[in-house]
């Protein structure tokens, strides 16, 4: 550990040397909560690992109520303190990858890289506590945020805010796996990057009969077909089509057998927005053309449509110190420009609390497949944990006082 003062460029070479020594281990350890994933909220599991970790190197922690937990390196009261955050929980899908290490739990994977995240994060952290004195000296701490829940809405940022995980961060970052870019390049834009992202859950019933006397029934299953057709072509009419709003459904359900017309159905899905101001607009519009639409039917309705993130606004100082960071240990042709997505992520909430950015970590191996997210046969190259640890690392180092 180091014990005399360095610069900032020595420290942040330091810091890199230490990540890229660590990384057969932060890949084995990666595959580690790859073969056991868990589910919103129940990541008990993973909590205990990262926390045995962290117990093992000698790094403060706390535990919050449930699963998730923060853990800190550096100056015990700094004059700067940043922020890591990483998502700790897995999707409820079966996975499809083929891997050796691939998930042991049925109908639950890594399917969006949150295991990546993870371990990059702990990497970082690791490594930083490697020159703890050095960090003090600068007056300087870095707290990893490992965060529950990402996956559902609401998210676990709120219980990681509620927790206190924010308090006294000057400035956070965070890294997401992108699929559709190399390893080795890092996908990074200030401003808005996601979208705001809502559930949407519709539920109808009424009576039930015979599918040849429809006219003495109502027809749940028609007018669920309604809803799915006519509820985002509405929103496009009634939303400013600048907005980017985006209804679309991922679950249905109505009925059970070919001849009779059931007493209830239901659909569920995603409303994204792109425009925040847009999205702040919206309450009561999807629960009212709802009703609308299902009037001539005389079926009862039920809507929830949950609020849930706004989008991701990253900062300009924050990218900038992600732009000297990658540059500096990755190479200086490593960072690609990205662009605003539809997908959500409640990293967002954080963002509401203190400045910072979150940077898209290129998982794609070079002349290799691109796989999609959220899907089951998701393989990331595992070049990019390094990677990750090494630019969270280095922007933590980067104090906006540096940046130049």
């Amino acid at each position: 550990m180091s014990t005399t003062a360095i610069s900032s460029e020595e420290l942040l070479r330091a810091v890199a040397k230490q990540v890229r020594s660590l990384t057969p281990d932060l890949v084995q350890l990666r595959r580690r909560i790859h073969r056991h994933p868990e589910v919103a909220f129940t990541e008990y599991v993973t909590t205990d690992l990262i926390c045995e970790t962290l117990a093992a190197a000698g790094i403060r922690f706390r535990r919050f109520e449930g699963t998730g937990l923060v853990a800190e390196v550096g100056a015990e009261q700094p004059s700067y303190r940043t922020g890591l955050r990483a998502d700790i929980d897995a999707l409820p899908i079966p996975e499809r990858s083929g891997l050796d290490f691939a998930s042991e739990v049925p109908n639950v994977t890594h399917a969006c890289g949150h295991d990546v995240h993870t371990t990059a994060v702990l990497g970082a952290l690791l490594a930083l506590h490697e020159h703890q004195d050095a960090l003090a000296l600068q007056d300087l701490a870095v707290r990893a945020v490992f965060q529950p829940a990402e996956e559902v809405v609401p998210g676990g940022a709120h219980q990681a805010i509620e927790e206190h995980a924010l308090d006294g961060v000057d400035r956070i970052f965070a890294v997401h796996c992108d699929p559709s870019i190399d390893v080795g390049t890092v996908g990074l834009a200030s401003g808005p990057i996601t979208a705001a992202c809502d559930s949407v859950h519709v539920m109808l019933s009424g009576r039930g009969g015979h599918t040849s006397r429809p006219h003495l029934s109502q027809d749940i299953t028609f007018a669920l077909g309604k809803v799915l057709v006519d509820l985002p072509a509405v929103l496009s009419r009634r939303l400013d089509p600048r907005s980017g709003a985006a209804l679309v459904w991922g679950e249905v359900h109505s009925g059970n057998a070919v001849n009779v017309i059931p007493v209830a159905g239901e659909a569920h899905g995603t409303l994204r927005v792109l425009d925040a101001e847009v999205w702040k607009t919206l309450d009561g519009l999807v629960e009212k053309t709802v009703h609308e639409l299902v009037a001539p039917y005389r079926v009862r309705a039920e809507v929830r449509h949950v609020r849930g993130v706004p989008p991701v606004v990253n900062d300009a100082a924050a990218i900038e110190a992600f732009r000297f960071a990658t540059r500096a240990t990755v190479g200086r042709s490593s960072v690609v420009p990205t662009k605003q997505s539809l997908g959500g992520e409640d990293f967002s909430w954080m963002l509401r609390d203190c400045p910072g950015a979150m940077a898209r970590l290129g998982t794609r191996t070079p002349g290799g497949s691109t796989y999609e997210l959220h899907q089951g046969d998701l393989v990331v190259d595992e070049r990019a944990i390094g990677i990750g640890a090494r630019i969270l690392a280095g922007a933590a180092l980067r104090q906006p006082a540096t940046i130049g």
